[in-house]
Formats: C-alpha cells, sequence, structure tokens
C-alpha cells in the first residue's frame, strides 16, 4: 500500500473548502447535522427549523459541488428531521441518483401518534450523468420454500436448475444488513454520533476508486479516514470540534 498522508484540520468546514482547488474531489460522504435542537459533548445541533437548515447548508452543498470532479459523487447521511430540506438544496446544484435508507432499528421508544421511525436517510447524488459507480453485492437470503422453487426453474443458458443471485445481489436502497453500533461493538470508541465502518465501507467501495480522494467535512469519529486508509483512498477532512480530530489521529495511529 502507497504512503498514506491524509490532510485533517480542526477547522469550520466553510473555511476548510475554501483551501480546496475546485473539480479535485472524486467522492464526498459527509455525517450531517441532524437538526435535533439538542447539545452533544462535542457539538450543538442545528434546530428544526427550515430557514436555519437552510441558511446553514445551502453555501456548504454549494462548495462542496463545486470541489466535486465531474465524475464525482456525494453522500449526505441525516435522518428524517431535515432531507426533505436537504433534497431541495442540492437539487440546485446537482443529480439526483437514491435516496438510501439504513434501517438501523435501534428505537427503544415506540410511537403511539405516528409510525415508529427505524432508519436514517442517505442522499446519494452525482456532479454530472458521467459518474463512477461500482455496484457492491450484498448476501440474499430467501425462505426454504423460495429456495426449492428457483430448484425447479431451469436456467435459460445452461439448462440446469440453479437459484439466482449465488453470489450476492447488488446492494438496493434499503440498507437492513449493516447493523449501527453498540457499546459492545470492537470498534465503538465512545463517539456520540459514530457509524461503522461497514456502513462507510460500502460507500466508497461502489463511489470511488483506489487512490481516488475522498473528503469529510463532517469528520467526528474518523471512521470515514480509517476505511480510506484501510482502503487505499486519499482522505481530506475537517471537524470543529478538537476532540474530532484527535479521535481521528487516534485511530488512524492505531
Amino acid at each position: 500500500m502507497p504512503n498514506f498522508t491524509p490532510t485533517i484540520e480542526q477547522s469550520d468546514n466553510l473555511l476548510f473548502m475554501d483551501k480546496i482547488e475546485e473539480k479535485s474531489i472524486d467522492l464526498i460522504y459527509c455525517d450531517i447535522l441532524y437538526g435535533t435542537g439538542k447539545k452533544f459533548r462535542d457539538f450543538e445541533d442545528l434546530k428544526n427549523n427550515k430557514s436555519e437548515v437552510e441558511g446553514f447548508y445551502t453555501e456548504r452543498i454549494r462548495k462542496m459541488s463545486l470541489l466535486l470532479k465531474d465524475t464525482g459523487s456525494i453522500y449526505l447521511q441525516m435522518d428524517t428531521k431535515i432531507n426533505h430540506w436537504i433534497r431541495n438544496i442540492m437539487d440546485n446544484f446537482l443529480v439526483f441518483r437514491n435516496e438510501i435508507v439504513w434501517n438501523v432499528e435501534y428505537r427503544l421508544k415506540q410511537q403511539t401518534k405516528k409510525y415508529t421511525e427505524f432508519g436514517e436517510r442517505i442522499l446519494f447524488y452525482t456532479k454530472t450523468n458521467d459518474y463512477y459507480y461500482k455496484p457492491q453485492l450484498v448476501e440474499h437470503k430467501t425462505s426454504k420454500e423460495h429456495q426449492e422453487r428457483c430448484k425447479r426453474v431451469p436456467s435459460v443458458m445452461s439448462g440446469k436448475f440453479k437459484t439466482p443471485f449465488k453470489n450476492g445481489k447488488h446492494a438496493g436502497d434499503v440498507w437492513n444488513d449493516i447493523k449501527p453500533l453498540t457499546y459492545k461493538s470492537k470498534e465503538n470508541t465512545g463517539y456520540n454520533t459514530q457509524k461503522p465502518k461497514k456502513l462507510i465501507e460500502r460507500i466508497i467501495l461502489s463511489s470511488s476508486k483506489e487512490n481516488d480522494v475522498v473528503a469529510d467535512f463532517f469528520m467526528g469519529s474518523g471512521t470515514t479516514a480509517v476505511v480510506c486508509k484501510e482502503q487505499n483512498r486519499v482522505f481530506i477532512g475537517c471537524d470543529i470540534s478538537d476532540n474530532a480530530v484527535k479521535s481521528t489521529l487516534d485511530r488512524l495511529r492505531n
């Protein structure tokens, strides 16, 4: 593996993005502020207010779009509090591809006046219609009844019986197979909003190649940087929290 030399700064992401050359990034992934209105240990979230969300994100998303190569992609992760407002902003600068639901199922409190929310949202956009994408395979689980039925369906090509998706199927826009971190998870650093490596691996392997430049402007615990190191991507990122930068650097050293 070539030398891995990430660019990591403690900075407001608007100021950090001003230092980056336009059309120089292949992939952006950000686990953004969710608009909960809560104050966490390492950051204070935005209020769940349309004008505040639009005021905060419009210029940031515009700058992200300028930094992407014409073949580049961007994934922004959030929950249902603000995803509709974020889509409206992104539609002004980028090309929509998917709204992915990460089915986390960790909510302990059941809702009584609406459907219980079990999913977070990941918005997948590209700079243009000419972009890199490599489908990722996930395990194809079927019932015993369906497996027996498949055995009775002959293959058109070979005349033999076979089960579809023998080596797995392409990942769809609902991700049930990636579990959220728990306090018992080996990779858990204790950072409030840490996401599992498998989640970001899927995004990085789908929308970038080795030695591509991957950016995260809401770096948090540094999972994107860790996955970039493991998958031979060039990482650049920032966070306004000094604890986030420390967490990222510690994980990269270890």
